[in-house]
């Protein structure tokens, strides 16, 4: 493999794209992947059911699944070269969408991450690498951002100032949440608690850098109809997560505890049990006036325990791929007009409204 397809396969947001892509173009790997999947996910027979229409009283048995030796040769065998910037697109969307923090993996994602299946999707991998029209996903950020508002264009405030109290404010409440956890809930890392799970401050000015790309490339989005994308320009010091690595280094030199927080929610999703770290972000802000999250390094990264020292890891939960978040009061609206979106729900794709 290069150095690019075993960055994307390390990931599970890597992976889960690969197999959207792969279902997206052959019908009997969708069909296998929903029977495998069904084995594989945690909520089979409570949270994920199926459901069969039957005309007596039988109800007949489900279908074997598929062998998986027969599922990796089906995956080896599709040709890859026609996939369209489309069909990308539209399986970054997904795999961005099946995120999860708060519970176990999806069954797409238990399958995908099996070492024969990953392994199969190596194909599928260079060639996302390749396209032409994927490219601004392997790019730091750019000079041009939209900051977006989940409403109508009717109110106009300007962006909010990202001033240092509002990271100092984030600090307290992070550790004033650590020790309360860390007083009221249970060791058991599989006790039904659940709390913050995410790794980024909230309240930050954020911007993507694709427009409309970006407007779906959201994780646990709520389902907005209506966008307003504002144009932000921001100078000083950016931190490139193009990898785990890059991550992992930020969490060794500006360490914060959050075991007791994250502990549930982030065994449930990773199966680590252990110490747990994020970035202090008040600290961070000492040294970088922004953070962006390339898309590379979301399907690298995102979502898997990475180990800052031989007792502490970290995850990257609840940021967005080619998101930047603001640390320090340098972003700034720029004079352009604002872009109102609207999403097509048949189409599933957003529409930039008339002026």
């Amino acid at each position: 493999m290069t150095m690019g397809i075993d960055l994307i396969l390390q990931g599970p947001r890597g992976r889960r794209l690969c197999l959207e892509l792969a279902m997206e173009l052959d019908k009997e790997v969708r069909t296998a992947a929903f029977w495998l999947a069904n084995e594989f996910d945690s909520g089979r027979g409570t949270s994920r059911v199926l459901l069969t229409a039957v005309s007596s009283g039988n109800t007949p048995a489900e279908p074997p699944p598929p062998s998986l030796e027969w599922f990796a040769a089906r995956l080896e065998s599709l040709d890859f070269t026609d996939l369209n910037e489309s069909q990308m697109q539209a399986a970054l969307e997904r795999s961005v969408d099946s995120a999860r923090y708060w519970q176990e993996p999806d069954g797409e994602d238990v399958l995908a991450g099996l070492p024969m299946v990953a392994e199969s999707l190596s194909p599928i991998a260079e060639q996302v690498i390749a396209a032409s029209g994927m490219q601004w996903c392997w790019q730091p950020r750019q000079v041009e951002q939209w900051a977006v508002d989940w409403r109508l264009a009717d109110d106009r405030l300007p962006i909010p100032k990202t001033w240092g109290i509002r990271l100092t404010d984030w600090a307290r409440k992070a550790r004033a949440e650590e020790v309360q956890a860390a007083r009221e809930r249970p060791r058991d890392p599989a006790a039904n608690y659940s709390g913050s799970w995410w790794s980024i401050p909230h309240g930050l000015v954020q911007t993507v850098g694709q427009l409309p790309a970006g407007l779906s490339l959201m994780e646990d989005s709520l389902g907005w109809e209506h966008a307003t994308t504002v144009p932000v320009r921001g100078s000083g010091r950016t931190l490139e997560v193009q990898t785990a690595d890059d991550w992992i280094e930020l969490c060794r030199l500006f360490p914060l505890e959050v075991t007791a927080s994250r502990r549930h929610d982030w065994f449930r999703v990773t199966g680590r049990d252990g110490r747990w770290v994020i970035p202090d972000w008040e600290r961070v802000a000492g040294q970088w006036d922004a953070a962006h999250l390339t898309v590379l390094g979301y399907l690298n990264a995102a979502g898997r325990p990475l180990e800052v020292d031989a007792e502490t890891a970290t995850v990257i939960a609840g940021w967005n791929p080619d998101s930047t978040i603001w640390l320090t009061d340098v972003a700034r609206e720029w004079p352009v007009p604002r872009q109102t979106w609207q999403r097509d729900s048949n189409r599933h794709q957003w529409i930039r409204t008339p002026e």
